[in-house]
């Protein structure tokens, strides 16, 4: 019990911070979204609470934003996996050990760079009279013309969250370790079954983390789209923004806020679904064919997990 006290006590400072910088204001944020505008110099009031800033949150002028944010996290996060898979891979096994804290420092040297000015070197690169733009034309391809649409946004968040899923993955593909691969192809598997079948599966928690790492802050992203972006490739971040900003209709901002916490919640449940579904068969096909587990392997299972997971 000792310990124990001690340890909770070791543990309050976070929880403060965690209660005051972050529960506090999601509370206040919450509390916002059921009050209202009053008149033009107001900001908010709460003296009467209603879902009417929930139900003009998702009217049909709005919806179309969401949706548009909802396919660039979705897209984007996916083509950051993509991307940062065969990364993190070929630093994890390809690599020499001496020389993988030189490839982590090149992947962490844009976070050297303030997000914004990187945002804005791509606005100068994506530019239609940009130096390449004017390479392009040189070489008789034509000039660039995809600044200030979603594919500028695609572009722009992928090259700003990209590390933030290649070191996880890196991490998990690290903790698999050369002996595991090397004992799937003794026993007959190729590299390709190795890939899919002990390596992908026993980093599962890295893919998990750099998804969410990825996901979650590029849905609320609304420096990339303002920079990259424009009119074409608006984002719900931007909406909250102009609300709390320019609007000054708190209320209205506070439900978006919260509508566009739902929707992350809703899609990282529903992902979490969808691949606990595709493992379901061959969870049912191991437990007819080495039958129930025993009472006794339990503990030992849970402290694998435990290790892999950590």
């Amino acid at each position: 019990m000792r310990r124990r006290s001690f340890g909770a006590l070791l543990a309050l400072p976070a929880w403060a911070w965690l209660g005051i910088f972050f529960l506090a204001p999601v509370a206040m944020v919450i509390w916002f979204s059921f009050g209202y505008k009053p008149g033009i110099f107001g900001t908010h009031a709460n003296d009467v609470l209603s879902f009417d800033r929930y139900v003009e949150a998702l009217s049909p002028t709005f919806a179309a934003t969401f949706q548009n944010t909802l396919w660039v996290g979705v897209v984007g996060t996916l083509l950051c996996f993509l991307i940062g898979a065969p990364v993190a891979y070929w630093m994890a096994f390809k690599v020499r050990p001496e020389r993988r804290g030189l490839m982590l420092a090149l992947v962490l040297i844009p976070f050297w760079t303030n997000f914004l000015i990187r945002t804005i070197g791509w606005q100068v690169i994506l530019a239609p009279e940009g130096w390449a733009s004017q390479l392009l034309q040189a070489i008789g391809l034509g000039p660039i013309d995809i600044l200030y649409t979603r594919s500028a946004v695609l572009l722009g968040v992928v090259y700003n969250y990209l590390p933030l899923m290649i070191l996880p993955l890196f991490v998990a593909f690290d903790r698999v370790g050369p002996q595991v691969r090397e004992a799937s192809k003794d026993l007959g598997a190729s590299s390709l079954s190795t890939l899919l079948r002990v390596t992908l599966p026993l980093s599962t928690p890295g893919i998990i983390a750099g998804v969410l790492l990825v996901f979650i802050p590029l849905m609320g992203d609304y420096i990339t789209a303002t920079v990259l972006g424009g009119a074409q490739g608006n984002m719900v971040g931007q909406l909250v923004a102009s609300q709390f900003q320019t609007a000054q209709n708190w209320a209205l901002g506070s439900a978006m806020a919260v509508v566009l916490m739902l929707v992350i919640a809703v899609t990282v449940a529903v992902g979490a679904l969808l691949i606990w579904l595709l493992g379901l068969p061959a969870r049912l096909r191991n437990r007819l064919v080495l039958g129930p587990e025993p009472a006794a392997a339990a503990p030992e299972r849970d402290r694998a997990r435990d290790e892999v997971a950590a």
